[in-house]
């Protein structure tokens, strides 16, 4: 049975078989790593991978094993380093710090890894100074995981130390620098990841163009409109995201300047760019990414994907949100043409459509329609009686020539 069917089926006895007896230690990796996930401090799992962690022959299945026994819970690391340093596993948190700081500086890199994990778990602020002098560890393993606490501590004070292991040769090294800086989140953090947003590893980039969405300045557009035409999917998706996130995130006194500059770099944006907007303004439950996408749709969707973001902002003409549906409203009058007639004049004879849509549907037509658009708004005066619609639809019909 392949491992995949096992994770699948949560089988820990097969996989601590995998684990124990398999000649491939890519095999024995990858049991470790399934174990991680599925086991919940039972003890011969725990045991098991404390056996591996200190004395499989191969480094990356030492290295799955401690970092699942991380994911275990504190108290699985801490016993590993308790066997590896003899660090009492049932001291004081401080003591417990202390000693693990002290375990920082062990000869063997698979000891100063756990050390720095169960660091990670306690979360001891004192601590950082040493995890900062560890990133320069000569052991990459042991640089990532030190990133890492320092991520999870999440002082600024890590912040420098963090953006130099931003160009560290290796790349999962990289990865974890450019998450711990994401993870503290401060405009000192996030600046170094401005570059990172070119980094050879996509999961360097990804991490850099997901943290830049919290940035607070127009700084980040130009790396974020760069990371667009990243040859990944992923990281392009992830930049459509981003992007929405500093428009909502703006300061009010930069909103302004940053939107439109913004809209000046996407230009008539392609399907990579509208594909990911609809799909969050279809799918999001946040009132403030909602508001902002439906804004920046009527800006940005040019010819390709035009017929998807028109779809997308009349299904917003509903939203609960009063301000969503009225970006989209006004998404619609940018984008104009025959198509945004043509759906909303369905909409009007949709007997389900609400009287706060069909509002905002005459609203548009008012400011797009043409002649078949004042036939049906002419119409529709003499067959409802919603006062909000009728008076909507007088002031369209005023704009497109008046009653006849």
């Amino acid at each position: 049975m392949s491992l995949y069917q096992l994770e699948k089926d949560g089988d820990v006895d097969a996989l601590l078989d995998h684990l124990k007896l398999s000649d491939s230690a890519s095999i024995r990796e990858r049991a470790a790593s399934i174990l991680g996930d599925v086991v919940d401090d039972e003890p011969q799992a725990v045991d098991a991978l404390v056996k591996r962690a200190q004395s499989d022959d191969d480094e990356a299945v030492r290295g799955a094993a401690i970092d699942a026994l991380d994911r275990i819970g504190p108290e699985a690391i801490e016993r590993l380093v308790a066997e590896m340093a003899g660090v009492d596993a049932d001291g004081a948190d401080w003591v417990r710090a202390e000693a693990f700081v002290e375990t920082l500086s062990a000869d063997r890199p698979e000891l100063r890894m756990a050390a720095a994990n169960a660091l990670r778990q306690l979360g001891d602020a004192s601590a950082l100074p040493t995890l900062v002098e560890t990133l320069d560890d000569p052991n990459p393993r042991v640089r990532a995981r030190a990133a890492r606490a320092c991520g999870a501590i999440g002082d600024e004070r890590a912040s420098d130390a963090l953006a130099n292991r931003l160009t560290d040769p290796v790349g999962d090294v990289r990865r974890e620098a450019a998450d711990a800086l994401a993870a503290i989140g401060t405009d000192r953090a996030l600046s170094p990841l401005l570059d990172a947003v070119e980094d050879d590893n996509q999961e360097v980039r990804y991490a850099a163009v997901m943290a830049l969405g919290s940035y607070r300045g127009a700084a980040a557009i130009d790396p974020l409109i760069t990371a667009l035409d990243d040859e990944s999917d992923t990281v392009r998706r992830a930049a459509v995201f981003s992007i929405v996130e500093l428009l909502a995130a703006a300061p009010t006194e930069q909103s302004h300047r940053i939107r439109e500059t913004v809209v000046d770099r996407l230009g008539a944006a392609d399907r990579s760019v509208v594909d990911p907007l609809v799909e969050l303004l279809t799918e999001s439950r946040q009132p403030r990414e909602r508001r902002n996408v439906a804004w920046l749709l009527g800006r940005v969707a040019g010819d390709v994907g035009r017929d998807e973001a028109v779809e997308a902002l009349i299904s917003a003409l509903d939203a609960d949100d009063g301000t969503t549906a009225q970006f989209a409203a006004t998404s619609l009058v940018e984008l104009g043409g025959e198509t945004v007639e043509d759906e909303l004049l369905d909409l009007l004879e949709d007997p389900d459509c609400s009287s706060e849509a069909r509002s905002k549907a005459v609203f548009v037509l008012g400011k797009v329609g043409g002649e078949r658009a004042r036939e049906q708004l002419e119409g529709m005066l003499d067959r409802t009686d919603d006062e909000s619609v009728r008076k909507q639809a007088f002031s369209a019909l005023s704009k497109l020539g008046g009653r006849r």
